[in-house]
């Protein structure tokens, strides 16, 4: 077992199913992670919530959302479900400590 995907466990995240959807294929597995790290919908959220563009917000948070819950990033999908639900409901709440949360700078 791929020392990342150890590290992964134990960090929370849900690598049993992730890999069950990956055919347990562990290199495939680590090329969606990086793939998922790289995602250009990080930058267009963090753009799209100083413009305050909650539409377009939600949009990237959407498409994450389903992302980390596919690659099984438990603790980042927590997250992203906290800044998607309030951008669901249109609210006006300032989610920059939310964006801040889930890229770990917070």
């Amino acid at each position: 077992m791929d020392a990342k995907i150890e590290k992964l466990r134990d960090w929370g995240c849900n690598v049993n199913d992730a890999m069950e959807r990956m055919l347990d294929d562990e290199e495939f597995y680590i090329e969606c992670l990086e793939t998922v790290a790289e995602d250009e919908n990080y930058a267009l959220l963090k753009k799209a919530l100083d413009s305050h563009d909650a539409s377009r917000a939600f949009d990237c948070a959407h498409t994450l959302k389903g992302v980390l819950a596919n690659v099984g990033l438990t603790p980042m999908y927590d997250k992203i479900v906290e800044i998607v639900e309030p951008l669901r409901r249109k609210s006006d709440e300032d989610l920059s400590g939310k964006y801040a949360e889930l890229m770990g700078t917070a």
